[in-house]
C-alpha cells in the first residue's frame, strides 16, 4: 500500500511510497484532511517514493497552504528522494512544496 497514515499522540505521520499518482490521488487527498484535521503536527515521509505524479505534488502543497491557514505543522520529515527531486526541477520547481522538518 503506497500511503499510510499513523496517528499519534503528539503528531501524524504520513508515509508515501512507491508510486503517487492520479490513481490514488483520492486517497491522499483523504488522508491529508484526515491528519490536518487532528490539529497536531503532521510529517510527511517520502523517502520510500519512487515518483510523485503532479496531482500528489499539488494535493502536497495544497495540504501545506491550508497547514499554514489552520495554524497546523506540516513537514517533511526525512530527505526527498533524488528522482523526486529531479522531476520536481524538470517542471520549473525549486523546492518541495512542504517544508524539511527539524529534527
Amino acid at each position: 500500500m503506497p500511503l499510510t497514515l499513523k496517528q499519534r499522540d503528539e503528531s501524524s505521520l504520513l508515509c508515501l511510497e512507491g508510486t503517487v499518482d492520479i490513481a490514488c490521488a483520492a486517497e491522499l487527498k483523504a488522508l491529508l484532511i484526515e491528519g490536518l484535521s487532528g490539529a497536531k503536527p503532521v510529517r510527511v515521509s517520502i523517502e520510500k517514493a519512487a515518483s510523485l505524479d503532479v496531482t500528489a505534488v499539488q494535493l502536497l502543497w495544497a495540504a501545506a497552504r491550508e497547514s499554514r491557514a489552520a495554524g497546523v505543522e506540516l513537514t517533511l520529515d526525512g530527505p526527498v528522494p533524488a528522482p523526486v527531486l529531479a522531476a520536481l526541477g524538470s517542471v520549473g520547481l525549486r523546492e518541495f512544496p512542504v517544508a524539511l522538518g527539524i529534527g
